[in-house]
């Protein structure tokens, strides 16, 4: 594969998310992060990383990264080669998922974010393991890098975005839809759907992991990262 890999992180993360799959795909291939914290809509946002990036690339989000990733896709079909999608979600979002980030972000506002964040990541958002502690301090240390204003500008861009069904539907090179089984905030049922929309996409649970695979099972994420890159680019 001549093209780099990008990788997108979720809400309140930086390339920390990626770091063992950076680690272990760097010898291979050409790997860069970039952030999901400039705009304040998901088109906006995509738009910017669109005059960053380089001429065609594959392209692997999680979570918020994942729809940003689709809006690219979405804008400029002919600059992605291949697409992971990893516990995220392919919808509108709801008015009540809207509605709710109005006083997490009123609670950012005011000086709680870490607050906001614990709240954010109870338990179920990981999948119970030894390393699951470590994974949350981690979380919360890349929250505090980006801090309150970045909180802010990702709930309102999470809160506008598009429904991306008809993007996935004319989606026409190789995807990889990966989650982990534990996800309670982007179940594996959309997964299921998600890879139902995409013409030939592999759908990879992994067991042991929750919203976070790249952290909480990053051998086996890796692995399937790889077999992605090493697909030929037959749907062209």
């Amino acid at each position: 594969m001549a093209e780099p890999l990008v990788f997108l992180p979720g809400m309140m993360c930086d390339a920390r998310l990626f770091g063992p799959q950076i680690a272990e795909l760097s010898s291979e291939f050409s790997v860069m992060v970039s952030p999901v914290t400039r705009g304040e809509r998901i088109e906006e946002i995509a738009s910017g990383l669109l005059d960053e990036l380089p001429q065609r690339f594959a392209l692997a989000g999680l979570s918020m990264g994942g729809i940003v990733a689709m809006e690219i896709l979405r804008r400029a079909p002919d600059r992605v080669t291949r697409l992971a999608l990893m516990d995220t979600n392919p919808l509108a979002e709801t008015p009540q998922v809207a509605a709710a980030r109005e006083p997490q972000i009123v609670k950012v506002r005011t000086g709680r974010m870490h607050e906001v964040m614990r709240d954010e990541m109870k338990p179920n958002y990981l999948a119970p393991g030894p390393y699951r502690n470590e994974i949350l301090d981690l979380v919360m240390d890349m929250a505090s890098a980006l801090g309150p204003e970045v909180f802010v500008r990702q709930s309102r861009a999470l809160q506008r975005r598009r429904d991306q069904q008809g993007t996935l539907r004319k989606c026409k090179v190789p995807t990889l839809v990966l989650c982990g089984a534990h996800d309670e905030l982007c179940p594996v049922k959309r997964h299921t759907f998600m890879a139902e929309l995409i013409p030939g996409a592999e759908l990879k649970v992994l067991d042991d992991a929750g919203h976070l695979p790249t952290l909480e099972m990053p051998a086996e994420t890796t692995q399937a990262l790889r077999d992605w890159l090493k697909q030929p680019l037959i749907l062209r």
